[in-house]
């Protein structure tokens, strides 16, 4: 398998949002890519900085989504496994939303967004609903491919619950930039990556972070984001980097097999305990009776 991740800018355009999304794809695909992963919400600025009624018309239903499909096409042509991020509208619910396309044009399935962030400059849970799917772990083309979408990243039992319905390997797309501020740490790019390297090293497997570049302004406010996204392996190397101001594609050979003999060999997934795991299931680690 082959890894592409993309890190890129965006703007308040979906036209140049996609122009771009799909030129990058398609480079990646040319380049022998067959799993490419585009950062969080990349259709639009990250509008979730402010509280306006009026981003809530950016969401759209599944079916007939202005978008999906045009990466449905793309997947097939290029043979390649897309996750894809959007904003979703069902019924009266919107979620942040991430749909595993497969090599065939297939949508596998939806996951959407369980942890939802709600602090100054990631106001989410004006716009998105809880999360209903549970995690999720596709059956793909090229394996099986764990999804978490951004503050998902920072929790081990997202990372842990995906390896145990069979993930291979962990992707998060992403948004994340410099905190306003209100917060005392301004900058968390490197508190970031280690969160997610340790999710690697813990559940022996291979991991993707996309993130987005630029500054953004939204009604006055304005947010920088760090880049630094990355891919490392189940030993929690770093293998590809990228830095915190440029657009590029990563890339990755990874051998899933050797993964495979190693996680075994490591024994986590043997010597677990989930007998004694019942104040994870609380708020306040006291065990209900």
């Amino acid at each position: 398998m082959k890894l592409a991740v993309i890190q890129m800018s965006m703007t308040n355009s979906l036209r140049q949002n996609l122009e771009k999304a799909i030129a990058f794809v398609s480079i990646a695909a040319k380049n022998g890519a067959n799993l490419i992963l585009l950062p969080e919400l990349f259709e639009n600025l990250y509008w979730c900085q402010v509280q306006r009624e009026e981003f809530f018309a950016l969401a759209h239903p599944l079916e007939g989504h202005p978008f999906l499909s045009i990466f449905q096409k793309l997947a097939k042509e290029n043979n390649s496994v897309l996750p894809v991020s959007f904003f979703e509208l069902a019924g009266q619910a919107r979620f942040n939303s991430l749909a595993t396309i497969d090599s065939s044009g297939e949508i596998l399935g939806v996951y959407r967004k369980s942890h939802i962030p709600d602090g100054p400059g990631y106001a989410e849970k004006y716009y998105f609903n809880p999360g209903d799917t549970g995690f999720q772990a596709y059956k793909t083309a090229v394996g099986h491919v764990g999804t978490g979408i951004c503050w998902d990243q920072w929790y081990p039992e997202s990372a842990r619950a995906m390896a145990l319905l069979g993930a291979e390997i962990l992707l998060y797309p992403t948004a994340i930039g410099s905190e306003p501020a209100e917060v005392a740490s301004p900058n968390t790019h490197v508190a970031w990556q280690r969160a997610m390297i340790g999710h690697a090293v813990c559940n022996a497997m291979y991991l993707g972070a996309a993130n987005r570049v630029g500054t953004e302004v939204i009604h006055g406010l304005s947010q920088t984001y760090y880049g630094s996204s990355f891919i490392c392996d189940y030993n929690g190397e770093k293998i590809a980097e990228a830095n915190q101001s440029e657009e590029t594609i990563l890339y990755a050979d990874l051998d899933l097999e050797k993964a495979r003999s190693h996680r075994a060999g490591m024994g986590f997934f043997r010597d677990r305990r989930p007998d004694l795991y019942a104040p994870l299931l609380t708020l306040d680690g006291k065990t209900k009776r």
